[in-house]
């Protein structure tokens, strides 16, 4: 009895990680740039019990013996990288990434990685006009094509204008150009090691190498990997299918409360025998 509650109970743990990871995917249907969580789970240790010889009888089709296990348990989480489908809206400042790759963003002094392009511009405290994401964090590019990343910082008085291949440029009220940098972009070669946080941003855990997870990109014909400006890209969540996903999880839960509920039953029973 005692290990059918715990095979129930843990199996029940197991799929509640599961519906909140579900849950949380659904509410984020309309998030731009958002990307589905999707979780690991893995079988605990399974032992092998072998029937007394007295099972065996005439007619016996199955083999002796059977295998006890111990429930699941929630292994890792990782985000789904699949594109999502890119929604024009007219704004310079919207940016879309379309092939495997991510923005670089600066978030409370580290590098984070977001694939929402829906940035703004905002002023800094010291006076500079800066593209940014939604929450304020600046979005990161180089100039000239070297350097550590920084900020991109936009003149007054020009309009954004930004290439397939992630150039940023200010064009000027008489048509002149300003080179304001060039979008620094990485591609996740381990998305599974990615951290999701808020706003939207995934960062690399600490204890793990940046290079292990994420490689240099750079947009262009040869990568396979473009920005879109005018575009963001919609959340790569599909409700029909994470609503079907959720009955499912929500009827395995029900049976495994079911389970919990009939061993907790049969122990009492046994408790209250009298020989």
């Amino acid at each position: 009895m005692n290990g059918s509650i715990i095979n129930a109970s843990v199996t029940m743990n197991a799929l509640q990680q599961r519906l909140d990871l579900l849950a949380e995917n659904i509410a984020n249907v309309n998030t731009a740039g958002y990307k589905r969580k999707q979780g690991t789970f893995e079988d605990l240790l399974t032992n092998a019990k072998q029937q007394p010889e007295a099972f065996r009888k005439d007619g016996r089709i199955g083999p002796m013996g059977y295998n006890q296990g111990w429930g699941a348990r929630f292994l890792q989480l990782g985000p789904d990288m699949t594109q999502g489908t890119l929604k024009e809206t007219g704004t310079a400042t919207d940016l879309a990434i379309e092939g495997n790759a991510l923005f670089q963003v600066e978030a409370d002094g580290k590098t984070a990685y977001t694939r929402s392009g829906a940035f703004q511009l905002t002023v800094r405290g010291n006076g500079d006009t800066i593209l940014a994401t939604e929450a304020g964090y600046p979005v990161l590019g180089t100039r000239g094509g070297a350097g550590q990343p920084g900020p991109i910082v936009v003149p007054a008085g020009v309009t954004l204008q930004i290439s397939g291949e992630g150039v940023v440029e200010g064009v000027h009220g008489d048509g002149t150009r300003e080179n304001l940098g060039q979008l620094s972009l990485v591609s996740p070669a381990r998305p599974e090691l990615l951290t999701p946080v808020e706003d939207n941003l995934f960062v690399v855990p600490d204890g793990i190498a940046a290079g292990d997870v994420l490689t240099d990109a750079a947009a262009g014909p040869d990568s396979g990997i473009a920005v879109r400006q005018g575009y963001v890209e919609q959340s790569n969540v599909n409700v029909v299918d994470e609503m079907t996903e959720l009955l499912n999880v929500q009827r395995a839960y029900q049976l495994s409360a079911r389970a919990l509920t009939s061993a907790d039953s049969m122990l009492g029973m046994a408790n209250n025998m009298r020989g």
